[in-house]
């Protein structure tokens, strides 16, 4: 039964999109068959000697009436198009799905149930910027990438929101009456690197101990991992005997308010240089204590979660093919809500694809139809693709990929090519994950007819995300934008129609005789060979024995 509705859906679902191409040919058809009824050649021939007879003045009218009927015809279209016809097939079409996928039990229960809340996660801004939970080093590989190409990998807008989250993350108002952190307040908000680096120098040899000098260098100056994990095992190693001395300090009730900035200033610092050395450790290929950095800096602060550390947390588990550790983390996200991510809904799509991707074939399937799991895989790659549908390009290889920005905006290019620079080899991974992405991703957009204005799982797609991503991505990158929705072909038709005749109007009434004259000559010139079809067709039925009457 499931077999057999599965292709009916698909028979009624390719009908409607070539629809349009069976009722043109048997328009065609008729037209030939009772062209001699309809004595077509003379009504022809008829047309074209009362075009030379009409005055100006009737031109004008039939224009007007044919302009508003039109223009009505054209509204009715598009309403009909807009209200009517997508929702109840989109619907009747994906009832299968809906319900076959709501038996699955492959994967978290806890993580699709609150896939179709979606709705209830706390509004985010449409285009609030966030800080890339996989950014990069400037020192060690976003200069080695400028210094081969020859391009710059981030833009100014880039930079200067990085400048404003070190401010906030690394000074406060208690830091007024101390030279080396007024010194890194300058760095911070300096443009040029090599002021930077000179400012954050000062600053050490101002005070040997000043902790956000040596993230700055460590960030911009070293030219290797390794340099940047020593730096940073300095930096922490000072930031935690500071905090121990600001502790031992901070008895004295005079002093509360300011204790209390320096050591929110000072946790931010601790913060960031364990969550950077997870992160070099991931680089270095140890993956293990990257685990274990992450995992302690998660139970010590449980705020370090509105970081997107779990998102760093998830990549090194993927990679170290830990899928039933990434599914429990992903488990564990929805019993926060958190708002959702390109590399929450991807990831959670690549866990049910791994279950299937091996043994799925598109020829089978479209035979003996899908089963739950790979219905619920499909589902899961549709919630994906309708939450940033940029990532297929980038990871089916489409389009090509660059580094990866320092700041991201949720659902546009900007986070697809982040996710994609770093997940790109756990999809490879999965056998046949790649291709069952290929073979369904696209799908999304028939379930979207107007994603700017009705989401399915989420919010609609914002409108502002381009412009955003324009400033994020540097110029010579080639922007990846939501694919568009093509008109369907009666309302290009109508339109093109009604522009047509407009303009042949207005030229008719303007030159009269020129137009009549160029209209004789085109209805002459198509004719002739159209009749001599004809003959041609009257000539083979007659040689087959189905003698036809010559019009």
């Amino acid at each position: 039964m499931n077999t057999m509705f599965y292709w009916l859906r698909s028979a009624i679902s390719w009908s409607w999109t070539y629809l349009w191409i069976i009722w043109f040919s048997l328009v065609l058809a008729l037209l030939y068959i009772l062209r001699v009824p309809m004595m077509l050649q003379e009504l022809i021939l008829q047309a074209s000697v009362s075009l030379t007879d009409v005055k100006s003045h009737t031109y004008i009218v039939a224009g007007a009436v044919a302009s508003v009927v039109s223009s009505v015809l054209l509204k009715y279209c598009s309403y009909h198009f807009d209200s009517l016809t997508p929702q109840p097939l989109r619907t009747w079409l994906s009832n299968s799905s809906h319900g076959s996928s709501s038996t699955e039990t492959t994967c978290s229960d806890d993580e699709e149930s609150s896939s179709s809340s979606s709705f209830s996660d706390s509004y985010i801004p449409e285009c609030k910027v966030w800080r890339n939970p996989m950014s990069l080093f400037r020192g060690a590989e976003y200069r080695r990438f400028t210094n081969v190409t020859g391009r710059e990998a981030l833009t100014y807008y880039d930079m200067n929101l990085s400048a404003q989250d070190h401010q906030n993350y690394f000074t406060c108002e208690s830091d007024v009456d101390k030279t080396d952190y007024e010194v890194m307040q300058v760095a911070w908000r300096e443009r040029d690197p090599a002021l930077r680096l000179e400012s954050a120098r000062k600053a050490l040899e101002l005070n040997p101990n000043c902790v956000t000098a040596m993230i700055l260098l460590a960030e911009e100056d070293c030219e290797t991992i390794v340099e940047v994990e020593q730096m940073l095992r300095k930096a922490l190693r000072t930031s935690e005997e500071t905090i121990k001395k600001n502790r031992r300090s901070s008895y004295s009730p005079s002093h509360l308010s300011s204790d209390d900035q320096i050591s929110k200033r000072d946790t931010n610092v601790l913060i960031y240089i364990r969550r950077r050395l997870a992160m070099c450790a991931r680089r270095l290929g140890k993956l293990t204590e990257a685990v274990k950095l992450m995992r302690d800096l998660i139970k010590e602060f449980p705020t370090s979660y509105m970081t997107n550390i779990h998102e760093n947390l998830i990549e090194v588990l993927l990679e170290m093919q830990a899928y039933n550790d990434a599914q429990t983390v992903l488990a564990r996200l929805d019993e926060f809500s958190l708002p959702k991510s390109a590399t929450i809904v991807y990831t959670s799509a690549l866990l049910k694809v791994r279950f299937v991707a091996e043994r799925f074939a598109p020829d089978v399937a479209a035979k003996r139809g899908l089963t739950p799991a790979e219905l619920s895989a499909v589902e899961a790659i549709h919630k994906a693709v309708e939450f940033n549908p940029h990532v297929p390009k980038y990871l089916l290889e489409m389009k090509s990929f660059i580094l990866p920005p320092e700041h991201i905006l949720k659902r546009g290019d900007s986070e697809a090519i982040s996710y994609a620079f770093w997940h790109l080899e756990h999809w490879r991974r999965v056998e046949g994950a790649l291709d069952l992405l290929r073979c369904t991703w696209e799908g999304t957009f028939r379930m979207l007819p107007f994603p700017t204005e009705k989401g399915h799982m989420f919010y609609p797609y914002p409108a502002c995300t381009e412009a955003v991503d324009r400033e994020l991505l540097p110029a010579w990158h080639e922007l990846s934008t939501y694919p568009k929705k093509e008109l369907p072909f009666a309302i290009l038709f109508a339109a093109g129609l009604c522009s047509g005749l407009l303009i042949l109007l207005v030229v008719l009434h303007q030159y009269p005789k020129a137009v009549s004259n160029f209209l004789n000559a085109s209805l002459q010139w198509i004719s002739v060979p159209l009749r001599h079809v004809s003959e041609t067709v009257n000539m083979i039925l007659q040689a087959a024995g189905m003698p036809w009457k010559h019009s």
